[in-house]
């Protein structure tokens, strides 16, 4: 029986002396006499519970019946009903011992091979017969812990066959393995257990470190964005400024030449138009006079009249058929085809370098040919930056010395012409993650990448590829050798005739490659570019024969 129906609904705590009022609720008679009391001033009486009210006080009487089964109840150990939640369902482990419905399993017992509820479960936490026992969570899978060929329990581990086994097997198919006590192999996995989840959290701590620096990698980024499309539209309103200044220079100047041009014709417009009207009087004069019958009158009047004032030199004015300032039209024209250029051009080279902007997320280096692949890259040798004795072919990806005078190159002074060197560099820009593979015959090859402002006239370091700190050189032929700053390092590794070139600008990486079958690290540089660089080659001097050549090899 459920305990709340004993229990007063003023004090709920079971009833005592308990009555019964005319509406059939129950209260310990103390509990309604107090409650009766506080509404003695309104003389009005009600039920706590139902709120019945009653006129005149109910005069209260013990319900005898009542108190006897209360007193019952009590020494008998009244208990309250289990709430549904306490039931297994059935996802849950049920008690061994409970039937009809049973209770959630509180604990299993190893020993026993079975599952209590809490009421159930006491025996094992009160009687010292159960002390050596093993008290787990709730399990299903108990049936596992006895072993199918003994019906034993299992309590040993044979670290031969890595499985549990009971002590039979041990002395029986066991016999001779490396068995031990599954508290002791507990106690190993627990120890290892415990490396792995040292190694699990500082790996979590990494990769927090990780997410926090990545958070910060899309600060950065969204940062310079920002920054650099405030700078970008500064800049562009600054042209937009100047070319409207410009423009309303041009207009003040044309209008300015306008007025003093239309004022010199009108000028003059007004003096001949001054001696139209003088010339009509003197020719009304001259045929009145032409007119006149006193022949002494007409001699008198005619010198006076005949004399003409001096007339505009009309040879000042030269009629072009052309119109005036056509050349004006033309020369704005040509600044607005010279600024198309330049901004196709330029703009191809803002283009490339928003779409090169590349987070390094610590992508690794690629093993396999393959994997290079993906980042092979289409170059191309400048004609412009060659050596005057170098020929450039094969769509400017092959370049070989020449073999005569007659031969000699009809390449035309230039800036960036290497002029002592024989070397020559790409016309393409280098950034990003990008490889190429340069193949040399019968020659000593450098190849390189450098920077745009590299010196290019003379014979000194600052010119030569690797012999400054404006660029990397890997020479191959008969022996492999790195030069930077005017500094060779030797290098050793297979001998192949092709070299490839992997270069992660963000990164600072810069790799040479043996290529064959298999990619060989022949040697790597980390450092910080600062600029876009230039893939380049260098021919080595020196007994040359027909065909000997280097060559940038088209990928696929």
């Amino acid at each position: 029986m459920d305990q709340i129906k004993f229990c007063c609904s003023v004090c709920l705590d079971l009833l005592k002396d308990p009555v019964t009022i005319p509406c059939g609720h129950s209260y310990c008679m103390n509990c309604i006499k107090s409650f009766w009391d506080e509404e003695e001033e309104k003389k009005i009486y009600s039920c706590p519970q139902c709120r019945q009210t009653f006129t005149a006080r109910p005069v209260l009487v013990k319900n005898t019946m009542l108190a006897d089964l209360v007193e019952e109840l009590k020494k008998t150990g009244l208990q309250a009903a289990p709430a549904d939640h306490c039931y297994a369902g059935p996802e849950d482990v049920a008690c061994d011992v409970c039937t009809g419905r049973k209770m959630k399993a509180f604990k299993s017992c190893l020993v026993c091979l079975a599952s209590y509820c809490e009421k159930h479960l006491q025996p094992h936490l009160i009687s010292s017969a159960f002390e050596t026992h093993k008290l787990v969570e709730p399990s299903k899978k108990l049936e596992k812990n006895i072993c199918s060929r003994h019906d034993e329990v299992m309590k040993m581990f044979c670290r031969t066959d890595q499985q549990s086994i009971c002590y039979l097997c041990s002395v029986d198919e066991h016999k001779g393995h490396d068995t031990v006590s599954a508290a002791a192999e507990r106690t190993e996995r627990q120890r290892e257990l415990e490396v792995s989840r040292q190694n699990i959290q500082q790996r979590i701590q990494d990769r927090e470190k990780d997410v926090k620096l990545l958070q910060q990698e899309v600060e950065a980024i969204n940062q310079s964005a920002d920054q650099t499309v405030e700078h970008s539209e500064k800049i562009f309103t600054e042209l937009i400024h100047l070319i409207q200044k410009r423009s309303s220079d041009v207009k003040q100047q044309i209008r300015s030449q306008q007025e003093t041009e239309v004022s010199r014709v009108k000028e003059l417009q007004e003096k001949l138009e001054q001696e139209i009207t003088e010339l009509k009087r003197k020719d009304a004069e001259l045929k009145q006079l032409s007119h006149t019958e006193d022949h002494i009158q007409f001699l008198h009047n005619y010198p006076s009249l005949s004399a003409l004032s001096e007339s505009t030199d009309s040879s000042s004015i030269n009629i072009r058929p052309l119109s005036y300032f056509e050349d004006v039209t033309a020369a704005v024209s040509e600044v607005r085809d010279k600024l198309q250029d330049i901004l196709r051009e330029e703009w191809t080279n803002i283009s490339l370098t928003v779409t090169e902007v590349d987070v390094s997320l610590s992508q690794p280096e690629p093993k396999t040919r393959a994997e290079f692949l993906k980042y092979s890259c289409e170059i191309t040798l400048d004609p412009n930056t060659g050596h005057k004795e170098l020929v450039l072919s094969e769509g400017n990806r092959k370049v070989t010395f020449c073999q005569s005078m007659k031969d000699l190159q009809s390449y035309s002074d230039h800036p960036d012409r290497f002029t002592w060197w024989f070397q020559v560099l790409s016309r393409e820009s280098l950034t990003g993650r990008c490889y190429w593979e340069v193949e040399g015959r019968g020659i000593g090859v450098e190849v390189a990448v450098a920077y745009k402002n590299i010196s290019r006239a003379g014979k000194g370091n600052e010119c030569g590829f690797g012999r400054n700190d404006k660029s990397f050189a890997f020479y191959f032929h008969n022996f492999y050798s790195f030069w930077y700053n005017n500094i060779e390092t030797r290098v050793s590794g297979p001998c192949s005739s092709r070299v490839g070139v992997y270069l992660d600008h963000r990164a600072g990486i810069l790799s040479f490659y043996s290529v064959s079958e298999t990619m060989t690290l022949l040697h790597r540089v980390q450092t910080t570019f600062t600029q876009p660089l230039y893939a380049g080659l260098r021919l080595y001097d020196g007994l040359i024969y027909p065909g000997d050549y280097a060559e940038l090899i088209k990928l696929k």
